[in-house]
């Protein structure tokens, strides 16, 4: 079971999770081309994905559904407010859109796909994890806060995809107004690292091997900046869990369960 982003930042997000013989993308924030493009390099096409997990309708998750629901039939899976946002935006889109409950499971050819509810200013926004017959892989991005369904869903994952957003110091001192800094701060808004760190030293304990630091604010936050912290709290806990940061906008090399690089 693999693990690639296509993206990961305020400009956009995009992932592909593959395992037993399935391919899956969750979001599709970059432009249709760029999809494209990242999986041809993986050897991949997109009539090879067989589903693609929508988290909540903001653009920077969302901004290739346009192009591709003209030109493939690749099942959509949203909550229902998502779905009802997009619907709204997208004429046609209502076609390939599946929708799902917020707390839930449901199978995606070889894996089983569980869904939660996260805490964001958006229509019912949701995250996932992906039981594969290879391993799990987990998605916790776009959160004001870790959600108690979350938590569960998410208890002993082996790989998690993990938002640390910003450094809650450089947030309030820097360039942002006032209105942006307080939703990004608020339950409905965006993890900081200390937040990330938390959550990893937990889910660490819980069993998980390997973290991805994702949706790094490019502002208000560093990919260093990001992975003292989560370090950080791990030696504290003694925890040995291997972490990483996501490249804000190009592929990622690939994170096998094992924590080491695939090899082409």
């Amino acid at each position: 079971m693999t693990l690639h982003t296509l993206a990961s930042g305020s400009e956009g997000n995009c992932l592909l999770i593959s395992g037993g013989g399935t391919h899956i993308l969750v979001d599709a924030g970059i432009s249709a081309r760029r999809i494209k493009t990242s999986l041809a390099q993986l050897g991949l096409r997109i009539e090879d994905i067989s589903a693609i997990l929508l988290t909540h309708e903001h653009s920077d998750h969302t901004c290739a559904l346009a192009t591709l629901i003209k030109h493939h039939a690749t099942p959509l899976y949203a909550s229902r407010g998502t779905a009802s946002q997009l619907c709204y935006r997208l004429a046609g889109i209502e076609r390939q859109l599946r929708v799902v409950e917020r707390s839930g499971t449901f199978a995606v050819g070889a894996c089983r796909v569980t869904v939660f509810p996260t805490s964001h200013d958006s229509r019912e926004s949701v995250d996932y994890r992906v039981d594969c017959p290879d391993g799990s892989i987990g998605i916790l991005t776009d959160t004001g806060y870790v959600t108690d369904e979350a938590a569960d869903a998410l208890t002993g994952v082996e790989l998690l995809v993990l938002e640390s957003n910003h450094d809650v110091d450089w947030l309030r001192s820097g360039p942002y107004p006032y209105y942006l800094k307080e939703r990004i701060l608020s339950l409905q808004g965006h993890l900081s690292n200390e937040d990330a760190a938390r959550f990893a030293v937990m889910m660490a304990q819980r069993g998980t091997r390997q973290i991805v630091l994702a949706h790094l604010s490019r502002e208000n936050n560093t990919p260093e900046r990001a992975l003292e912290t989560v370090e950080c709290a791990l030696r504290a806990a003694e925890l040995g869990t291997f972490v990483t940061v996501a490249p804000r906008g190009e592929l990622s090399r690939c994170f096998e369960l094992e924590g080491e690089a695939c090899r082409k």
